[in-house]
């Protein structure tokens, strides 16, 4: 039976962006009709509008990181679902003032689809940054690689360059680069539960796991017996490490993301496994993030993301950054 704090599944997305948007009314604006989340206090300059939204069932990725520093509109669409055309329309035509318009889109189907779609309507110029970065799939899979964890890295240190003046061509090369030198891996501990379904999306006896799973409750590539900690952070990083072409003396920011249900005390036993795992090569990681910010509703497990970083890269990260769900500076 699934037990979840829910009413009706239909009308569960409208009342928690309602919630969400009582909550941080300090931050953001929400357009109930439009189903948009954009930032409270736009830039009185012309500036580049970095957008980006998907699917709801990853909190805090997307609505969690509009703010200062980040996004400007965030697009949610219904549990694992894209959003409309029509919303990113509204979410451009409300934040762009006239330095042109960003979408970051992560690598799926429907949301390449309907941002494309969104692009061909909008009369202001845009672009767009297509993030891949979950590499438990191959370079050459027929529908190229998913984008998952490594979204928050490309969406703050574009978001960092934009409030700092960058152009749309500046900010498109820049995503397409974080995008290019950042690498992710999951593992899940359990699938998960959407509300509509009322049961886990695939089944796992209680000593296997799933390698390289998605953040759609979809399968990995491989389903494995459940071993310790090391073995399975091993086997995440050398995956990572062989397909960013990791070298000593590398400067990386890794962060490890929790898929919704995996406590905070295991995901800092996996980032201190992997730390060591990285410095014992020569790699010097320089900047880190642990905690839940790209989920899968209730799934238990976790991913781990390397972007490898320069001088410029490491500033833009650093930059003040006020959202719900990231903020500092």
């Amino acid at each position: 039976m699934m037990k979840k704090f829910i009413n009706c599944p239909k009308t569960l997305l409208v009342e928690s962006l309602t919630g969400f948007a009582k909550v941080h009314a300090d931050i953001i604006d929400y357009d109930a009709d439009q189903k948009v989340i954009t930032r409270l206090k736009g830039s009185a300059q012309p500036k580049v509008a970095i957008i980006s939204g998907g699917g709801t069932g990853h909190e805090p990725l997307h609505s969690g990181f509009v703010g200062v520093g980040m996004l400007d509109a965030a697009c949610p669409g219904e549990i694992f679902t894209s959003p409309t055309p029509f919303q990113m329309e509204a979410a451009a035509n409300r934040v762009e003032n006239g330095a042109g318009v960003l979408f970051i889109v992560k690598n799926y189907a429907g949301d390449v689809m309907n941002f494309e779609i969104a692009a061909e309507i909008l009369t202001c110029e845009n672009a767009s940054v297509l993030v891949c970065d979950d590499v438990s799939l191959p370079k050459d899979h027929s529908a190229g690689r998913r984008g998952v964890a490594g979204t928050l890295i490309v969406e703050k240190i574009v978001g960092a360059a934009a409030e700092n003046g960058a152009d749309l061509a500046t900010c498109k090369a820049l995503g397409d680069k974080v995008s290019t030198v950042t690498a992710s891996m999951g593992v899940a501990l359990s699938s998960c539960t959407l509300p509509a379904l009322g049961k886990p999306t695939f089944e796992l006896a209680d000593n296997e796991i799933e390698m390289g799973v998605g953040i759609h409750g979809e399968h990995g590539c491989q389903t494995q017996t459940l071993t310790d900690a090391n073995t399975i952070v091993d086997q995440l990083l050398r995956t990572i490490y062989d397909d960013l072409g990791l070298r000593e003396n590398q400067t990386i920011l890794l962060h490890v993301n929790g898929f919704g249900a995996t406590p905070s005390m295991e995901l800092y036993l996996v980032y201190e496994i992997a730390s060591q795992f990285l410095t014992t090569r020569g790699i010097k990681v320089v900047r880190s993030l642990v905690g839940n910010y790209t989920t899968s509703l209730d799934m238990a497990g976790c991913s781990i993301t390397v972007t490898c970083l320069d001088e410029e890269l490491i500033s833009l990260w650093d930059a003040p950054v006020h959202t719900a769900n990231l903020h500092w500076g």
